[in-house]
Formats: C-alpha cells, structure tokens, sequence
C-alpha cells in the first residue's frame, strides 16, 4: 500500500507553511487526493512535484 503525507507533513519537509502548500495544490502544482475534507499527498506525487523542479 501506498504511503501518503498530509499536506502539514509536506509543509515541515519543504520548510514552507502548509498555506504555501495549500496553494500548490490549487494552482495543481502538487497532485493530492481529497478523502472527505482531507488531503492526502502520494509519496509517487511528491517525487514528480520534485523532479519538475529541479534545476539542470
């Protein structure tokens, strides 16, 4: 089974405050799942959000 992060969790690994990631996920920068009114955010979803923006 998949793992899944709530948007808090990714607001601490990022460093950021959950409204920033709150907004990725309006602007569909950051693909989430809704579960009622949770959000649930893949393991496999961060990873893409990640790669995108990543500098080369």
């Amino acid at each position: 089974m998949e793992k899944y992060l709530t948007p808090e969790q990714v607001a601490e690994i990022f460093g950021v405050k959950t409204r920033t990631v709150w907004d990725w996920i309006r602007k569909k920068k950051l693909g989430a799942i809704k579960s009622g009114r949770l959000y649930h955010i893949s393991l496999e979803q961060l990873k893409e959000f990640q790669e995108a923006r990543k500098t080369k």
